[in-house]
């Protein structure tokens, strides 16, 4: 079966979010560094605490589509993260489970419209647009990818990441700092390069 045919459920969901909190846990202290040039220095251990309350419930729970798995992680995101993160991932979340609808379940495809949907939550939720230093840097390029594969969007959310580093921040507490803020990885884009590459490694 081919990739693109391969359909997705409420347990393929369920891994993803596994996998986004396993790598959350290995690279908090990465995000925390990333974020301590230009930021609160809090964002590593906002989003471990986050992912793993999400884990959490998602045991206790167990819902049985991808849009009610996707939804209720959203949703616990926004409880229990400070910070900007807690809404922009929870929004991104819960409004690519809402696109999904009820289905059992899902083509990659189907998912990358929804992601699509979700990703333009978070820039009207945040006012931000491509360029501007923010998760959008590698959410982007990742949604265009998915239509290709797993594996297309993670390497695209990758080298979005990576691309924030000459960037000046416009958005956010980084904007604050100027033209100091040129020369650092935005650890949001990172973080959410983190959720793509868990994406592809679930599909694996």
């Amino acid at each position: 079966m081919t990739e693109g045919k391969t359909m997705l459920d409420a347990a393929f969901m369920s891994r993803w979010m596994s996998a986004t909190a396993a790598a959350v846990g290995r690279e908090e202290s990465r995000l925390t560094d990333l974020d301590s040039a230009i930021g609160d220095a809090d964002h590593g251990a906002n989003l471990r605490r986050g992912f793993t309350a999400v884990t959490a419930v998602l045991d206790k729970e167990s819902p049985d589509t991808p849009g009610a798995v996707l939804a209720l992680a959203g949703r616990q995101l926004i409880s229990t993260v400070g910070g900007a993160s807690g809404p922009l991932y929870g929004t991104l979340l819960r409004r690519t489970g809402k696109a999904l609808g009820d289905a059992a379940e899902v083509t990659r495809e189907q998912l990358a419209r929804a992601l699509g949907d979700g990703v333009a939550a978070v820039a009207q939720l945040g006012g931000a647009a491509a360029g501007d230093k923010t998760m959008l840097d590698a959410l982007l390029p990742a949604v265009d990818a998915l239509g290709e594969s797993f594996a297309a969007a993670a390497k695209a959310a990758d080298a979005g990441a990576l691309a924030t580093v000459p960037l000046r921040a416009r958005k956010g507490r980084a904007s604050y700092l100027g033209e100091r803020s040129v020369g650092h990885q935005d650890p949001g884009a990172t973080s959410a390069a983190l959720l793509v590459g868990a994406l592809a490694q679930a599909a694996a």
